[in-house]
């Protein structure tokens, strides 16, 4: 007698190989766990501790956020010392294999040329300096196939069952992005070599790219406050060296730059840094999009 169709299947079923489970990422920042989640498909579970609309520098991470890297099978993070909190973070979870040189933590920094970093010795009557250089690396779009490619390469070690649907992806996503650039090196001639005012010391990579300069900062010392004597030194210089923007970040206050901007007679560009700050970044080359857009819009047309 043959057997119901169904219980054939149900067979099949017991015997079939199990689908692995997805590996469980968690990222400091939401512009990584979007890169990993564009790499990673379904074969991971992505998620983030900094919401996108603060400052990352200062986060609190909550109990949720300890026992999210506690059972995490990757922890994802900036290196250098964009995020002093992680360290904390991964001691609380216990998770031994995410801290320092754990084979289940990955550095984004490694592998990419870092710029700003000090020479001799630094000291904190300077500001807040970043010891290992500028930290917002993945703010030129070059970059970000760099952090594609060392995503894909540790995935593929902790699930080497997908290295060629990991690989697949990345490709993917390299030629998007290298089509990309095109555009926005194209776009951006028209604005080489301008200069701009910024509010933080957040955009040498955007700069870099873009052929941009930024050598003066409504900051006196990163991380502080604008003061009387430096925003009147800052209105001069927009004056004599003819400059047509401030850009700054949205989560720091708005109230000087926009001040300075009447007063010089020039704008306010807001720029993001990360995935989901805002509607028209959510995602990566959208991100990226946004900003270069709004700095041809703001310093186009002649000088």
């Amino acid at each position: 007698m043959k057997r119901p169709i169904f219980f054939t299947i149900f067979l099949l079923g017991l015997v079939a190989p199990a689908s692995a489970a997805p590996l469980k990422v968690v990222t400091t920042l939401s512009t990584f766990a979007d890169l990993v989640k564009t790499i990673g498909g379904e074969q991971v579970e992505v998620s983030y501790i900094a919401p996108p609309k603060f400052n990352p520098h200062f986060i609190e991470p909550r109990p949720s956020d300890v026992l999210k890297v506690k059972k995490a099978d990757l922890f994802v993070h900036a290196g250098l010392d964009l995020e002093l909190w992680r360290w904390p973070l991964v001691e609380a979870a216990g998770n031994r294999e995410g801290m320092p040189g754990g084979s289940r933590e990955l550095d984004f920094s490694r592998g990419v040329k870092l710029l700003e970093v000090p020479q001799g010795s630094v000291s904190r009557a300077e500001g807040d300096i970043h010891l290992y250089g500028n930290p917002h690396y993945w703010l030129d779009p070059r970059n970000g196939k760099i952090m594609a490619q060392t995503i894909a390469e540790k995935l593929s070690e902790l699930d080497p069952e997908h290295i060629s649907f990991y690989n697949e992806r990345m490709r993917v996503f390299t030629r998007q992005l290298d089509q990309r650039i095109t555009e926005w090196e194209s776009r951006t001639a028209s604005i080489l070599d301008r200069e701009l005012v910024a509010y933080h010391n957040s955009w040498p990579y955007l700069a870099a790219f873009a052929v941009l300069t930024i050598e003066q900062f409504l900051e006196p010392k990163p991380g502080i406050p604008p003061s009387p004597k430096q925003i009147e030194f800052i209105e001069r210089h927009i004056r004599e060296q003819k400059i047509r923007a401030i850009v700054q970040e949205s989560y720091f206050p708005r109230e000087t730059a926009e001040t300075v901007a009447k007063r010089t007679r020039i704008k306010v560009v807001l720029l993001y840094q990360n995935v989901g700050q805002a509607p028209e970044a959510s995602d990566y080359l959208s991100m990226m999009e946004y900003n270069l857009s709004a700095l041809v819009s703001a310093l186009g047309g002649n000088r």
